[in-house]
């Protein structure tokens, strides 16, 4: 395990998921479905996961006053996670996300945001402090834009590095694409941000180009089954996902998020550290669930075969 610690801020949810042979049309409903109630969450997600992997992890975010709050700050205890700065909402419930999962592993996803939009600048104020002591900030977008720029600002202050997961997909301002070390954008996050549909590897380079150009340092842009594409320092890495078979792809990018992070807090690579998040990601992708498909760090030195 590295020494150097990680800060994640985020979202914490309760992932409601339904299986079924297919996602239903606008006012279908599809029969036949199985149920399973996970833990879940972009920040969480992400949290987990680089705690699995080795990493040193404190989750800042905010949850409800009532049972799925609370059954969140036990799981993440569990995980080795501090959750000193996991905040309880008096006036909103805990976030909730509605996930169907098709027979192919895609995805359609709702989520009730709760106390998660809730997140604001007096909690990163409480947080200062820790934040300050971190190596390394790892965001996302289940929480207001506002306290992400706030937070980036912070950490920019100390020369902290800010990675950003830019999902849900949205607009951002140049002024917090420039406070950015890694931006790790999918293939729609990609287009939003750069306004080129990226497709396969040359359009993923034309739209890494112009999401660089606004002053992300370092882009990497997941191409699901095909890999993932680096732009750093001018030049570009095209890193192969492995072949494995996709049963449900929920988390799969929040644990190459949190994989990439535990990657550069050990001195890797930013190639290697995407090697490494690669390898984490497939073992996700091969499961069910959210926070129950991230893998641990002992898992990947298996062959994935699955």
């Amino acid at each position: 395990m590295s020494d150097k610690k990680i800060i994640v801020i985020g979202s914490s949810n309760t992932d409601m998921v339904i299986k079924a042979d297919r996602l239903p049309l606008p006012g279908e409903t599809v029969i036949g479905g199985t149920f399973l109630m996970n833990p879940g969450g972009k920040g969480a997600n992400q949290a987990v996961a680089a705690a699995r992997l080795g990493g040193k992890v404190t989750l800042i975010s905010k949850t409800g006053n009532d049972v799925f709050g609370k059954q969140s700050v036990e799981l993440f205890n569990s995980e080795n996670i501090n959750t000193d700065y996991i905040l309880s909402d008096t006036k909103n419930p805990s976030g909730i996300a509605l996930i169907t999962v098709d027979s192919h592993g895609e995805n359609c996803i709702v989520v009730a945001s709760g106390a998660n939009a809730s997140l604001c600048r007096q909690d990163i104020d409480y947080a200062k402090e820790e934040i300050e002591s971190g190596n390394l900030v790892l965001m996302q977008l289940e929480i207001p834009i506002d306290t992400v720029e706030y937070a980036s600002e912070m950490a920019n202050r100390k020369g902290i590095k800010v990675i950003l997961n830019p999902a849900p997909a949205r607009a951002l301002s140049d002024k917090l694409l420039k406070s950015l070390y890694i931006i790790t954008p999918n293939k729609g996050e990609a287009e939003i941000l750069s306004g080129i549909k990226v497709h396969d590897w040359e359009s993923a380079k034309k739209a890494a180009e112009v999401i660089h150009a606004k002053g992300v340092n370092i882009v990497v842009i997941t191409l699901g089954s095909v890999g993932a594409l680096i732009l750093e320092n001018g030049q570009y890495h095209k890193i192969e996902a492995l072949k494995v078979n996709a049963i449900d792809t929920t988390a799969a990018g929040d644990t190459f998020s949190g994989a990439l992070c535990v990657g550069i807090s050990e001195g890797l690579s930013v190639v290697e550290a995407v090697k490494l998040a690669t390898r984490a990601s497939a073992f996700t992708v091969a499961r069910m669930g959210a926070q129950s498909s991230i893998p641990h760090r002992s898992e990947l030195a298996i062959m994935v075969t699955l």
